[in-house]
């Protein structure tokens, strides 16, 4: 069944334990593997579990719906919705915050279900996505979170990279590190983890840039796909390309590289640059930007390039081919072409 998305999850476990094993040696006893780019199809999980990470992350709580028999801690790592609070206490352990007036309602869902919800307080670095910024008052509003009899303060945390890509190192993590010591002196208590960041934060391992406090990361790309986010760089000794889409050919005809005629926008409002290379040999699969976009795919072939697509088309130049129709093709993706095709109800998922 076409178009698929093969997943190696061998590769994907082998990195993990390495992985792992890595985190420790850089003083990171919680690793969380955050679990979002596989958007709910969860085949392998109960092996990721087994290679030592501590907790599995998601950013939508519809996906951690279908984690319940696992024994690992679930966190939810995009901040929770006012609209979603209950189901939020009901189907994660731990969540992440930065909202006072989300916190209390998440405290009043776990008072009904009797339970007691765990957070980790997000801090704005620099990166300007989520969280109290680290220069402003922010004990104020910690002494009403610690007076919440069903939430427990469990941590904080940042996020690097994700917007502003602000490249973590030891000055902007030892911003949270005051952030902590802070806290922790003004309240008399403990923090249990200390999260700095994400698979940004990778890039420092080995370099005695990560200040000791820093216990935890939340952990995807490297994990799943063997890169450090700072820079985009593979990771020494890591597997990377274990993802592979598979397209169907559903027409393969000599045709001019140049419309004929006035031009305008296509169907997506651009206006699209085309190149006159004169008459091509070109293919259509049996997808397209409704699935993925198609700058995150890169054929295996060298002889094939990407020409462009449309909501359900994807176009190639296979000229210095021998393709025809109901061939395979086959594409290298990237996080981002990932995170789509795992979306899409139209692409089948294939776990080897």
């Amino acid at each position: 069944m076409y178009p698929r998305i093969v997943i190696n999850t061998k590769n994907i476990l082998e990195n993990s334990r390495k992985m792992v094993a890595l985190a420790k040696d850089n003083h990171i006893d919680y690793v969380m593997a955050i679990v979002k780019v596989f958007s709910g199809h969860f085949d392998f999980i109960d092996e990721l579990i087994k290679t030592g990470i501590t907790h599995i992350g998601d950013s939508r709580i519809q996906n951690l719906k279908k984690l319940n028999k696992i024994s690992l801690p679930k966190i939810l790592v995009r901040i929770p919705m006012l609209s979603e609070t209950s189901e939020v206490v009901q189907y994660s352990d731990i969540s992440l915050n930065s909202e006072l007036e989300t916190i209390k309602k998440l405290n009043d869902d776990a008072k009904k279900a009797n339970k007691k919800h765990q957070i980790i307080l997000m801090f704005d670095l620099g990166d300007l996505r989520e969280g109290y910024y680290h220069s402003q008052d922010y004990l104020k509003d910690i002494e009403e979170i610690l007076k919440l009899e069903n939430i427990n303060l469990l941590g904080i945390g940042t996020n690097l990279t994700c917007y502003g890509g602000l490249v973590p190192g030891k000055e902007i993590l030892n911003r949270l590190v005051k952030i902590k010591n802070k806290i922790e002196a003004h309240f008399n208590m403990r923090l249990k983890i200390i999260s700095g960041g994400n698979s940004s934060t990778v890039t420092l391992f080995g370099k005695n840039e990560i200040p000791k406090e820093i216990n935890s990361l939340r952990l995807g790309e490297s994990i799943f796909f063997g890169k450090e986010t700072s820079y985009s760089k593979d990771i020494q000794g890591f597997n990377h390309d274990n993802y592979v889409l598979e397209a169907e050919i559903i027409e393969c005809k000599m045709k001019p590289s140049f419309p004929e005629g006035k031009t305008s926008i296509n169907s997506f409002g651009e206006k699209v640059d085309i190149e006159d290379k004169g008459m091509m040999k070109r293919a259509i699969c049996a997808i397209g930007k409704q699935d993925v976009i198609l700058n995150n795919l890169s054929p295996i072939d060298a002889n094939i390039s990407v020409i462009g697509g449309s909501s359900d088309h994807l176009i190639l130049d296979v000229t210095n081919t021998e393709y025809k129709v109901g061939d395979i093709i086959s594409f290298n993706v990237n996080y981002p072409g990932l995170l789509h095709l795992m979306n899409s109800d139209y692409v089948y998922k294939f776990f080897k």
